[in-house]
């Protein structure tokens, strides 16, 4: 593990410039700081036994040093134009986060809350070693202040006019009365060595279960009733709401669209689908409507799983393909091997369909691609080849472990979260799939346009709630028309995009933009164009904002012309 320097630590600037380098483990350091258990998943050193501090002051700190950080990047001279990039940009990425103030207003995501983060992500927590195992009773003991803090901030919020959804105070209270019911309790699931797992035990009994049931009644007792109705869910209805809202969208997608631009891309590319449904479903089912398509894909009960076997053994096929396929498209392929697992049991109630997990940077756990086995034969088959491609091989696998495999960046380079990089070469590799010959039929091809009418929608609908005033129900209602999203997933979606606001923008701009610049250096290169090289370059620089990888791209047509020149 490459670990993060000590002068990188100190908040305050050295008597020089620092260097490129300097500035990434500083940034990542920050980074450590905001969000300290998702450091400890991705093995950033140093904050294994804190909780995030989101008082008023300790924001401030962060803020500063961030603030910092950015004015030092864009001032600094180091020939390291890339990593400098990064470091501007995330660093830009985080003021907006932190002034966007979300923690006062966002109740109930699993990912972007305070409140229901912890309860999601300490029990995935496995220590190993007795510091690990130290560090994390440390953490633990902090979840009193950490909640104490949290519900101060929805008090600050509410005085100030950022006010919640209501409904999503429900939603919460309703997650952390499941929490507090589980027997045992899910923070007690993994095996701690000697007496710890007695400290544990105390720890959550005394301390920790205590301090969750005084935040939930701080939300059931000051909280609800006084958020926003379903008909004011975005943004632009809190006070500097859409100037928050333009600035997020900009840190989400790493590019300078509007909401109004991104809204209309949403629009032109879903009456751009329609024509691929009626083409591929035409010859998959007969129909000649893309609305007949869609109505076909989500009624027919023969597009639903048999058992949770046939499930897996369709994504390990496809996983399986892909890696044999993949040497013809790509020059780098990733040392780590990549499995296919089901959810385990004690998660899958509430799990994703499916997600990935990192291969741990010693070699000791591959790549795991978890897909859902609860409840499936309540579950739609037609998609199961898109996602494979798109979590595993050669989406989401390829991408960060090549990127873990790097040598010779600063860590930053690996770990930066550059979600428009990240999801938008996910995203690229599902259509990628279709001209590399994966998909094994025109039903599975009908799954890959149907995760594109998600993200296509996504641009239209959370620009909708957060720019333009839409309802919750106009939300719901346009995924219903143009998606085949189940009616239970409709509406968890609606929620997320309330609660995320921009996140979800991230996946089709940067499919968008990863495919304008391969157009764009075929077009130039001509003959000497090869998709194999480009790959390497989209992937040999770790996650990049996408305006840093534009110019990393441009500077590989540069030099593969000239080289061409010279022969």
């Amino acid at each position: 593990m490459r670990e993060v320097t000590d002068a990188a630590r100190a908040a305050a600037p050295s008597a020089t410039a620092p260097s490129a380098a300097e500035l990434a483990d500083d940034l990542l350091d920050a980074i450590a700081v905001e969000r300290p258990v998702d450091a400890t998943f991705v093995g950033i050193p140093g904050h294994d036994h804190e909780l995030p501090d989101l008082s008023e002051a300790g924001v401030a700190r962060l803020r500063e040093r961030a603030a910092r950080i950015a004015d030092q990047a864009a001032a600094c001279a180091d020939p390291d134009r890339v990593t400098v990039g990064v470091v501007r940009q995330q660093a830009e990425s985080m003021l907006a986060r932190l002034d966007a103030r979300t923690v006062e207003f966002v109740l109930a995501d699993a990912f972007e809350s305070g409140g229901t983060n912890p309860l999601a992500m300490l029990p995935q927590l496995t220590p190993t070693g007795q510091r690990a195992e130290t560090d994390h009773l440390t953490r633990l003991a902090a979840v009193p202040d950490y909640y104490a803090a949290l519900a101060e901030r929805h008090r600050t919020g509410l005085a100030a006019g950022r006010l919640p959804v209501d409904r999503m105070a429900r939603n919460a209270i309703a997650y952390v009365d499941r929490f507090l019911a589980q027997d045992p309790n899910p923070l007690l699931h993994h095996p701690l060595t000697g007496d710890r797992a007695e400290q544990r035990a105390r720890l959550v009994a005394e301390r920790v279960l205590p301090a969750l049931a005084g935040y939930r009644d701080v939300l059931a007792e000051e909280v609800l009733g006084r958020g926003r109705p379903d008909e004011q869910p975005g943004l632009c209805w809190l006070p500097d709401g859409a100037a928050h809202y333009a600035a997020l969208a900009r840190q989400h997608t790493t590019t300078d669209h509007t909401p109004e631009q991104l809204h209309r891309i949403g629009l032109d590319l879903i009456a751009a689908l329609d024509a691929e449904y009626r083409e591929v479903g035409g010859r998959a089912f007969g129909l000649d409507t893309a609305e007949q398509v869609r109505h076909r894909l989500r009624t027919d009960p023969a597009l639903l799983w048999r058992d949770a076997e046939e499930m897996l053994a369709v994504a390990r096929a496809a996983v399986a393909r892909a890696s044999a396929a993949a040497p013809a498209w790509f020059r780098r392929l990733p040392l780590a091997a990549c499995e296919v697992r089901p959810v385990p049991d004690a998660d899958a109630p509430v799990a994703a369909p499916a997600y990935y997990i990192d291969p741990a940077p010693d070699g000791s756990r591959p790549g795991i691609f978890f897909t859902n086995t609860h409840e499936v034969t309540t579950r739609t088959r037609f998609i199961a080849e898109a996602v494979a491609f798109h979590e595993a091989v050669p989406g989401h696998h390829f991408q960060i472990a090549t990127a873990q495999e790097l040598t010779g960046l600063p860590l930053l380079r690996t770990l930066a979260p550059v979600t428009s990089y990240q999801e938008g070469w996910a995203l690229y590799t599902e259509r990628l799939a279709d001209e590399m010959g994966l998909y094994s039929d025109d039903v599975m091809r009908l799954g890959m346009l149907a995760e594109d009418s998600v993200r296509a929608a996504r641009l239209v609908v959370d620009t909708g709630l957060h720019a333009l005033g839409w309802t919750r129900q106009q939300c719901v209602d346009y995924l219903r028309a143009n998606t085949v999203l189940s009616e239970v997933e409709v509406q968890s979606e609606t929620d997320r995009y309330i609660e995320c606001p921009g996140q979800a923008l991230s996946y089709m701009v940067g499919r968008l933009e990863i495919q304008r610049l391969r157009g764009q250096a075929e077009a130039e290169l001509g003959s000497a164009f090869d998709l194999r090289d480009f790959h390497d370059v989209v992937l040999g620089g770790g996650p990049l904002p996408l305006s840093v990888l534009a110019d990393v791209v441009r500077d590989w047509v540069a030099t593969t012309r000239g080289a061409a020149g010279d022969r």
